[in-house]
């Protein structure tokens, strides 16, 4: 037992620094509690976490530990859950630990009590943790917790090292010989980054295992790796930094001055009072300006405005014709208001002469290129302009008169001509490299991705991995699963259901039953997910169902093909067409007890006012009356600050959430597909020829039966996929998609023909029985 027993049973999660889950009865707080108690194992009465761990007192059995003198004792694993005895280790262990422990002498202080020992094959070295500290030697906390002697301990092998004068410690900058010892560690991935041991233990405990990587190249998984095997505790927690409260609360203060050259309030610049005219509105593009409402002209709150140096900047950013903007495709025209080219604009600039081509530009790429520009006497044209024009309105729904038409089309031009896919991108950046798996059971498959999404411990900005269970294999066994297959899945499972009403374009329905189980809170929050981490969109959405969430309802008008009761819709038709007042008042008394009930009643003087009691009906079946489930869906689709950004940019979002994916062709296909090297030329002209075929419909499959074979969707994310797909050839019978790396494994054939009817059949057989097991639940 003195060599020390390999700890197979030892939980890797009693490695954890995070302990809320500790039991209750573990209590610090005691005066003079822990700082005269001595640790059972080393006998010691010192408390410093970074060298011996957490300080622990079970006042019921009176019993004191240091965390890693328990964690790295031979003869000891955790049996209990966290919460039961100390971190999961039984009371009844850790005195027979003890027990064990008082037989074996330390061979640094020769006083018994020794219960780590040496994993080394026949040594007999056993010794306490801070004597082990002390002789420098090695305690590994990973896998079977081992811990080597000063003569067995692992060491850094050096090739070659061509510095001979010092070299800084990269994390305390202190000078220290390049030499590898125990005190100083060298970088696995960085030739000319070394460490003071002890600067790297501080840091790996402030860090975790989240933020913990080479300070050079910022490698994680290869320099965690090698740290771990020098015997560098890593908690698996997150960083000291995300977990001191209110460690940000400076970035959550609002400015609240109003920066507008002529101030109309009486009580001040600072004065601000909300849902008020002198509510103070940040600008939309630094949030370091502000303005009253009433100061700028604007109606509401939700109207946009920016400040002067942010419009000088749109403005100029306009004008400029030579940077390519980040993330258009094609150089955009930006069309003048007015009709006689060379005149100039409100705003100053000239107008591009006829076939010019004016470059759009991304507002944060030019912050820096830009300076304040000078405010200059404006022309006199037949636009109505005051003296707080820079400050005036710019509304997201245009306004009719031509000064606010043109500051619309300027403010397009730099703001809401963003591509979709570099919004999405921007929004995934939120997303942690920390996995949380999804079990999903298909049999049950709505079920289970409401129980993951409503867990507790799931966390949106985590990397979600998909795990398939099934409840009738006894065994447990989890097969991993494609993230964007399931969020596909989960997006046709969401337009399926009885959430919306509607053929092709959908709303929002009225489900009491679904608004009790917050289930409009759930969809909008999967809608969200799906978006940020890669899924597809939804592309089911009504145009009406998309204004009331990027303009608010209050600016949204419904049209008649919202309304999918089949009997409203008469009504409202019966009203439309009715020839007389006689005739409309004979209506209303048919339908009187309804008019009544949604309270659109009203005095009828002349048959023009049928158009205000169909607009009434129409407003309250298609808005009104699904408010509530509409404030349910909005907070789910703020997740990862979703429905922001669709706000921001509505026209960008407009189109995936209302369309669907155009359709695939030969080349789209061809082009996303990447071929690993080393492929068979002859195969890969065989693929091609398919893609052809396939698109002039001379085979059995379609394009987006070959995608979804591949990779689980039927369409391209706005985002794009990560992996990118990609092909390799290879000797076999028949296709193979591995969806969860999106990689196409193509037969090597001797003709065509075989390869396409491989194709076909493996394709065509393999969604049909997918086809056939989704059936049961979608």
């Amino acid at each position: 037992m003195a060599c020390g027993a390999a700890r197979e049973g030892k939980s890797d999660t009693a490695s954890l620094e995070l302990l809320p889950s500790a039991p209750r009865k573990m209590n610090e707080s005691k005066p003079g509690g822990s700082q005269n108690s001595t640790c059972v194992f080393c006998r010691k009465n010192d408390d410093c976490p970074i060298k011996y761990g957490e300080k622990k007192t079970n006042e019921k059995w009176n019993l004191t530990v240091h965390y890693y003198c328990l964690l790295m004792s031979s003869g000891i694993w955790q049996r209990g859950k966290e919460e039961e005895g100390v971190y999961g280790f039984l009371i009844e262990d850790i005195r027979k630990e003890v027990t064990r422990a008082s037989k074996l002498k330390c061979s640094v202080c020769k006083k018994t009590g020794a219960s780590i020992g040496c994993v080394a094959p026949r040594c007999k070295r056993s010794y306490h943790f801070p004597c082990g500290l002390q002789r420098e030697c090695i305690f590994q906390f990973t896998g079977n917790f081992a811990s080597f002697c000063w003569k067995h301990r692992p060491v850094q092998i050096i090739t070659s090292n061509n510095c001979r004068d010092s070299l800084l410690c990269t994390i305390c900058l202190e000078f220290i010989e390049p030499i590898p010892t125990y005190s100083v560690l060298r970088s696995p991935c960085c030739k000319n980054a070394w460490f003071h041991r002890d600067c790297l233990q501080v840091q790996a405990i402030n860090a975790g295992v989240f933020f913990f990587r080479c300070t050079l190249c910022n490698n994680s998984d290869i320099f965690q790796k090698e740290m771990l095997r020098m015997g560098i505790h890593i908690p698996e927690k997150d960083a000291s930094w995300e977990l001191e409260e209110n460690a940000y609360q400076e970035l959550l203060q609002h400015y609240e001055h109003c920066d507008v050259r002529r101030c109309r309030c009486k009580e001040g610049r600072d004065y601000n009072v909300p849902d008020s005219k002198w509510e103070i509105k940040r600008c939309q593009c630094c949030g370091s300006s502000g303005t009253h409402l009433a100061c700028s002209s604007l109606q509401s709150w939700e109207q946009n405005w920016e400040c002067c140096e942010c419009r000088s900047i749109l403005y100029s950013a306009v004008a400029s014709n030579s940077v390519q903007p980040y993330g258009l495709q094609a150089p955009a025209r930006l069309l003048c208001p007015w009709d006689s080219p060379g005149q100039e604009c409100w705003s100053r600039l000239p107008c591009p002469p006829p076939g010019s081509n004016v470059r759009l530009l991304r507002l944060p790429a030019l912050a820096g290129e830009f300076q304040k520009a000078k405010k200059h006497a404006l022309p006199n044209t037949n636009v109505g302009i005051n003296d707080c024009l820079l400050e005036e309105s710019s509304p997201k729904l245009p306004r009719q008169s031509p000064g606010d038409q043109c500051k619309d089309l300027l403010r397009q031009g730099s703001k809401f001509r963003r591509d979709i896919s570099t919004l999405i991108i921007e929004l995934g950046f939120q997303v942690k490299k920390r996995p949380k798996k999804v079990f999903i059971n298909k049999a049950n498959f709505w079920n289970s991705a409401l129980d993951g999404f409503r867990n507790q411990n799931f966390n949106p900005s985590y990397t979600i991995e998909i795990v398939y269970v099934n409840e009738n294999d006894h065994f447990g066994r989890e097969q991993p699963g494609s993230k964007q297959e399931f969020l596909s899945l989960l997006m046709q499972q969401l337009e399926n259901s009885s959430l919306f009403e509607g053929s092709l374009s959908k709303n929002l329905s009225l489900n009491s039953q679904a608004l009790k189980e917050n289930l409009y809170y759930e969809a909008g929050k999967m809608v969200a997910i799906s978006l940020v981490h890669g899924g597809p969109s939804p592309g089911f959405f009504s145009q009406t169902l998309f204004n009331c969430l990027a303009y608010g309802p209050e600016n949204t008008q419904p049209i008649l093909d919202d309304v999918s009761d089949f009997d409203v819709a008469q009504i409202m038709i019966r009203i439309n067409t009715a020839a007389t007042v006689d005739d409309l008042n004979s209506l209303i008394n048919d339908y009187y007890k309804y008019l009544e009930f949604i309270g659109c009643l009203r005095l009828i003087t002349s048959i023009s006012d049928k158009y205000m009691l169909a607009k009434d009906i129409l407003v309250y079946h298609v808005i009104k009356r699904v408010q509530a489930p509409f404030e349910s869906f909005k907070q789910g689709l703020k997740t990862l600050g979703v429905l922001e950004k669709i706000q921001t940019y509505p026209e960008a979002f407009f189109h995936i959430f209302c369309h669907k994916p155009e359709n695939l062709s030969a080349k789209i296909l061809s082009d996303l597909f990447t071929v690993h090297t080393l492929s068979d030329v002859q195969t890969l002209g065989f693929w091609n020829s398919y893609l052809q075929a396939v698109e002039d419909g001379k085979s059995t499959v379609t394009m987006e039966d070959i995608l979804i074979f591949a990779t689980g969707c039927k369409s391209i994310p706005p985002a794009g996929f990560k992996p990118n797909p990609s092909i390799e050839c290879l000797h076999m019978d028949f296709p193979v998609g591995n969806k969860c790396d999106n990689c196409l494994a193509l037969p090597i054939t001797s003709t065509y023909k075989e390869f396409q009817e491989s194709m076909d059949f493996a394709i065509k057989n393999t969604l049909r029985l997918e086809k056939e097991e989704n059936s049961h639940f979608i």
